[in-house]
């Protein structure tokens, strides 16, 4: 996985950094191809683009660290928001893959966890996203000496604390050899009743989609109607007028903001 990154890094960097092994995580939980390294070097140089833009464009110095600020986050924000849409297609879906691999722990006689997870993963009954997750997680137990690393990045890809329970089991049977037939049934009971008591679920997952592109469309409209009705007036006051491109400034700042909040909202709902 993210060797040849750990090999551009320092050491202390690659045993000790917290940061480095969280956005390893979550460049491997979603499969991008992107190494540490380069995420680092790419937040960098968007940095350095919003240093560029704000001197430029904007000529001041607040604006200048509101745009490195900004930019230097975005790929961080990025991988955030493609981990949560990740997250929320698959929510629904966890309970009936982990009853899945629970037959197929049962058949292979309750002893060999690799093998119910390739039995789990060919059988190919599992919806789009949740059937990447597993295929990743079979991969790397079967192929990697990291269990404990492949578990928390699976748990990371469903992002709820059911995955965290189930990736545990798991944990313990790989670890230890123990038949956790009964752990995952009690597992799977708590998740069926968890789902009866919540059938608003749905909507509860519309609504953090909602809160956090609803400011972007408002903007959009309000722009694109002051444009349409008056746009000389509004090309100069936006785009020429400093004043103007500073409010712009302060209106995409605190969409930043909101995105960054219902990021965090989501994940205490998740």
């Amino acid at each position: 996985g993210g060797r040849g990154s750990e090999e551009l890094l320092p050491p202390r960097w690659n045993r000790w950094s917290r940061p480095h092994r969280h956005v390893s995580d979550l460049l491997l939980a979603l499969g991008w191809r992107m190494k540490p390294a380069g995420f680092v070097v790419c937040s960098l140089g968007m940095g350095l683009l919003g240093i560029v833009v704000g001197a430029v464009v904007f000529q001041s110095a607040r604006s200048v660290l509101t745009l490195l600020l900004m930019l230097s986050c975005t790929p961080y924000l990025a991988l955030r928001m493609s981990l949560m849409n990740r997250q929320m297609s698959t929510r629904l879906e966890f309970l009936p893959a982990v009853e899945l691999f629970y037959q197929s722990y049962l058949v292979t006689g309750c002893r060999h966890i690799r093998i119910a997870l390739q039995k789990t993963v060919e059988e190919r009954r599992l919806p789009g996203e949740v059937q990447a997750v597993f295929d990743q997680l079979y991969r790397n137990l079967s192929v990697k000496g990291d269990d404990e690393g492949s578990l928390r990045r699976f748990s990371l890809s469903f992002g709820n604390m059911w995955a965290e329970y189930f990736g545990n089991i798991l944990k313990i049977a790989l670890e230890e050899g123990n038949n956790v037939s009964d752990n995952l049934q009690e597992l799977i009971s708590d998740m069926r009743k968890a789902q009866l008591a919540n059938p608003v679920e749905r909507h509860r997952m519309l609504e953090i989609r909602l809160a956090n592109y609803t400011p972007v469309l408002f903007l959009g409209i309000f722009m694109g109607v002051n444009f349409k009705l008056n746009p000389t007036g509004s090309y100069e006051y936006y785009i020429v007028d400093a004043g103007g491109r500073e409010m712009l400034l302060n209106a995409v700042l605190l969409l930043f903001g909101s995105f960054m909040m219902g990021l965090y909202l989501s994940r205490r709902k998740l």
